[in-house]
C-alpha cells in the first residue's frame, strides 16, 4: 500500500540545509535529542545493578516496559521504541552491553528458536509457496462458493476457524490466519477486523476449551501452595472446575461471536471506521499503515500452465492438522496427556506443498524460490518478535513482575480479591508480553493470598479463575506479545492498528469479566 504522508527532499547539495528547514525533520531531531538527553539523565541517576533472583528494583523495574508501551504509542513505530525499552533496562540495571546480556541470551533460547524456525520460517515459506502454486487462492474460491456468502458470514468463518484451532496462542493465531484471510479478503473484510477475530479466539479460547498443555503447566505452578491442590492431578482436576469462573476467557470468545455475526453494539470508533473503510473502498489496511505481510506473502506468481487445485491447500493444511492434533486426540482419548507435534506437524506440511508443486509440474527453481521468498516476508515480524522476547528478559530479570504484585497485593477486600488478581494480572502480562510468565510469578502468590483471606473452594475456583483470565487479557492485547505479533503477521495487518482496534472492545470484556467476579464474590463470601 502506497504511503501518503510527506518524504525528505532529496537535496543531496543541500542536505544539512534540508535537515534543518524541513518540518518533520526538525521535530525528528528535536524528538531524538530529547530520548538521548533522557538517556543519558537516567543512566547518571538510576544506574544500578541487577536484582537477585526473586527480587526487584521497585519502580524502576517498571520503566523498560513503561517506555516501550509509551513510545509504541505516540510514535506507532515498534522497532524502535522496543529498542529504546531493552536500552533503558540496561541503563537501569547497569548492564551496557546488551547484546551480550540481553539480547542472545533471550533470542538464542530453545523458545524463540522454535518460534523462528517453525511459526515464522515455516509459515512464511508454506505461503511463499501458495504464491507459486495459487493454493490459498484455491481455497478461497471453494469457501466463498460453498461456506461464505458476505462480509458477515467471512467473519463467523474467521471465528469458527479459530475455534477449531484452539490448542494454544501462537499456533492458534497462525492456523486461523493463514486460512482464512484468502477468503476474508475476497470479502473486503479489513485486517483490523480479521486480526481481531484471530487472535481473540486463540488464547482465550484456550483457557475455556483447555483439551491443551495449559492444565498441566498451570498446575505444576499450584501443586502444593494449599491444601486444595496436593498433587498434580488435584490441581489440574480444580483447573476444569474453576472454568465457569474464567469470566474474561468466556466474555472475550462470546464477544468476538457477537461482532463476527454483526449483533455486538459496540465495537469502538475505530474498528467502525475500519470497517466502513473496506466494505466501501477495498481497502484491507489503513493508509500509511505498515503490514507486517511483505509482498513476497501477497503477490500471486502462479507460472503459466500450473493446474491450481484444492489439494494446493488442502494436502499441506490436512498434514498440518493431522500431524498435529490427531495424536494428541488419540491419546488424550486413552487416557494419556497428549502432545502436540507442532514443529514437526509445520516441517511435514512445507514437505507435503513442495512435493506436490514439483509433482504437478512446478519447475524445482520456482519452488523454491517461493519457499525463500516466504521466509523473507516474515524477516520484519522476526526482529520486531526477537526485540520483544529480548523485553521480556529484561522484564524478568529486572523482576517487573514481582514488583507489579508486591505493590498492589497489600489492597486486600475479600469481595474485591478477584477482580483485583484480574487487575494484576492484566498490568503484569500487558507489560511482559505473556499469559504464562504472568501464570509463572501470579499464581504461587495468589492462591495462598486467596486461601488466607477466605478458604472456601468455590472462593478459590472465583481468584483462580481471575488470574487465568487477566493473563490472557494482557497477552491478547499487549503490542510485545507474541501472539499480537503473530496475528498481525498471519493476517496481514499493520500491528498498531491491531493493538489500538482490539484495545476498546478486550477492555469492555475484561470490565463485564470484573463486574461478574465481584458480584459472584457478594454471594461466596
Amino acid at each position: 500500500m502506497s504511503d501518503d504522508r510527506p518524504t525528505m527532499p532529496d537535496v543531496p547539495s543541500h542536505r544539512a540545509e534540508a535537515l534543518t528547514s524541513h518540518p518533520r525533520a526538525v521535530h525528528r531531531w528535536i524528538w531524538g535529542g530529547g530520548v538521548v538527553a533522557a538517556l543519558l539523565l537516567l543512566w547518571f541517576f538510576a544506574a544500578g545493578e541487577p536484582p537477585a533472583e526473586g527480587a526487584h528494583l521497585g519502580i524502576w523495574s517498571l520503566l523498560p516496559a513503561a517506555t516501550t508501551l509509551a513510545l509504541v504509542f505516540v510514535t506507532r513505530e515498534v522497532l524502535s521504541s522496543l529498542f529504546a525499552g531493552v536500552a533503558v533496562g540496561g541503563i537501569v540495571s547497569g548492564q551496557l552491553n546488551l547484546i551480550g546480556t540481553f539480547l542472545i541470551p533471550a533470542i538464542g533460547s530453545e523458545q524463540y528458536a522454535l518460534i523462528l524456525l517453525v511459526y515464522l520460517w515455516s509459515l512464511g515459506g508454506l505461503i511463499g509457496l501458495w504464491t507459486r502454486t495459487g493454493g490459498a487462492l484455491a481455497f478461497a474460491e471453494w469457501a466463498g462458493r460453498g461456506i461464505v456468502r458476505g462480509p458477515r458470514s467471512a467473519r463467523f468463518f474467521a471465528w469458527l476457524m479459530g475455534m477449531v484451532f484452539h490448542q494454544g496462542g501462537t499456533i492458534s493465531t497462525i492456523l486461523a490466519g493463514t486460512t482464512v484471510r484468502p477468503v476474508t479478503d475476497q470479502h473486503r473484510i479489513s485486517h483490523e477486523e480479521l486480526t481481531y477475530v484471530v487472535d481473540s479466539t486463540a488464547s482465550p479460547a484456550a483457557t475455556v476449551i483447555p483439551f491443551n498443555a495449559w492444565p498441566l503447566y498451570v498446575a505444576g505452578l499450584v501443586v502444593g501452595t494449599i491444601p486444595l491442590f496436593g498433587t498434580t492431578e488435584d490441581a489440574v482436576r480444580f483447573f476444569f472446575t474453576s472454568l465457569p469462573f474464567n469470566f474474561y476467557g468466556i466474555f472475550a470468545v462470546l464477544s468476538t461471536l457477537l461482532f463476527a455475526v454483526g449483533w455486538l453494539p459496540w465495537v469502538g470508533g475505530k474498528m467502525r471506521r475500519a470497517e466502513r473503510r473496506a466494505r466501501e473502498t477495498g481497502e484491507l489496511n489503513a493508509p500509511g499503515a505498515t503490514p507486517l505481510a511483505a509482498d513476497e506473502l501477497t503477490t500471486l506468481r502462479v507460472p503459466a500452465g500450473y493446474r491450481t487445485g484444492l489439494a494446493d491447500f488442502l494436502l499441506p493444511m490436512g498434514t498440518l492438522l493431522g500431524v498435529a492434533i490427531v495424536p494428541y486426540l488419540i491419546a488424550r482419548l486413552s487416557g494419556q496427556p497428549g502432545t502436540v507435534y507442532i514443529a514437526e506437524a509445520f516441517g511435514l506440511a512445507v514437505l507435503a506443498a513442495f512435493i506436490l508443486a514439483v509433482a504437478k509440474g512446478l519447475p524445482l527453481p520456482r519452488a523454491i524460490e517461493g519457499f525463500v521468498d516466504g521466509c523473507k516476508g516474515v524477516t520484519i515480524g522476526a526482529i520486531i518478535l526477537g526485540l520483544a522476547v529480548t523485553l521480556g528478559y529484561v522484564s524478568r530479570n529486572l523482576g517487573t513482575a514481582a514488583y507489579i504484585v508486591q505493590a498492589t497485593s497489600a489492597i486486600i477486600q475479600p469481595v474485591l480479591l478477584p477482580a483485583i488478581l484480574m487487575a494484576i494480572c492484566m498490568a503484569v502480562a500487558f507489560s511482559i508480553g505473556s499469559s504464562w510468565g504472568t501464570y509463572a510469578v501470579v499464581f504461587p502468590l495468589a492462591m495462598p493470598l486467596a486461601w488466607a483471606v477466605h478458604p472456601d473452594p468455590a472462593y478459590i475456583s472465583l481468584c483462580f479463575g481471575a488470574v487465568l483470565g487477566g493473563a490472557v487479557f494482557g497477552d491478547q492485547c499487549s503490542p510485545i506479545s507474541d501472539t499480537t505479533i503473530l496475528s498481525s503477521l498471519a493476517c496481514g495487518g499493520d500491528l498498531m492498528d491491531h493493538v489500538t482496534t482490539q484495545l476498546p472492545l478486550a477492555l469492555a470484556a475484561a470490565g463485564l469479566a470484573a463486574l461478574a467476579a465481584t458480584g459472584v464474590a457478594f454471594a461466596v463470601v
